[in-house]
């Protein structure tokens, strides 16, 4: 069986997600690359994150064919592609229905810094035209707004979110999904300070070192 670890990992994390009310039902998907080998693992479509096993995950090569699996990948496996293509610093991709950045993602607005810990993606969150789910346009979009970021609000659908292994894809959508919060909470009292992008930078460089997980593995 191609890329065991990852499939596990796929299975766990599809299952964090929903434990961590960062997505709901069967809304998000997941993915893991394998630079060496060019073949990507990724959740099927449909299945509930409970009852998805490591059988249901779906191995892809760079151009969508399926290599190994069943099941029928995920309706939106060229937006988990189109990083894995063009970056090099990205070989996780998770995609998620959260609550408080979707609200950003149908106001349409971008999510600018007013907490520090948005550092984690950028200097800021950009929120990419809309594009019905699954469809090429989707992926162009979501790789030209995330260009410079490691996450992007897909408008009036989630959030996505690219790193160099699952555990930090994760903290990404986890920490933009709190900054999110924060600022619709902090808008709805008064209007949010922005911090400069020159703070934002200074953010980058301390967390090369103390803001990236790191796997117990």
């Amino acid at each position: 069986m191609l890329m065991e670890k990852a499939r596990h990992d796929l299975v766990e994390f599809g299952k964090r997600l929903v434990r961590a009310n960062l997505t709901k039902g069967t809304g998000g998907n997941l993915s893991v690359f394998d630079r060496e080998q060019g073949l990507v693992a990724i959740t099927p479509s449909g299945i509930d994150f409970f009852e998805t096993t490591e059988d249901d995950i779906v191995i892809i090569d760079l151009d969508g064919k399926t290599v190994e699996g069943h099941r029928t990948p995920s309706s939106e496996w060229e937006m988990h592609l189109m990083p894995y293509r063009n970056r090099t610093d990205i070989d996780a991709v998770i995609h998620a229905h959260t609550t408080y950045a979707t609200v950003f993602a149908v106001l349409r607005q971008d999510l600018p810094a007013s907490h520090y810990m948005i550092a984690v993606a950028g200097k800021d969150v950009r929120c990419a035209p809309y594009a019905t789910y699954g469809s090429h346009e989707l992926a162009v979009n979501a790789d030209k707004y995330m260009k410079d970021r490691r996450a992007v609000i897909l408008a009036n659908h989630g959030i996505l979110a690219g790193a160099q292994d699952l555990l930090n894809a994760f903290n990404i959508i986890e920490e933009v999904e709190y900054c999110a919060q924060i600022h619709y909470m902090a808008s709805c009292i008064g209007k949010p300070v922005v911090l400069p992008d020159e703070e934002l930078a200074l953010m980058a460089e301390k967390f090369k070192t103390y803001g990236q997980r790191k796997s117990k593995d």
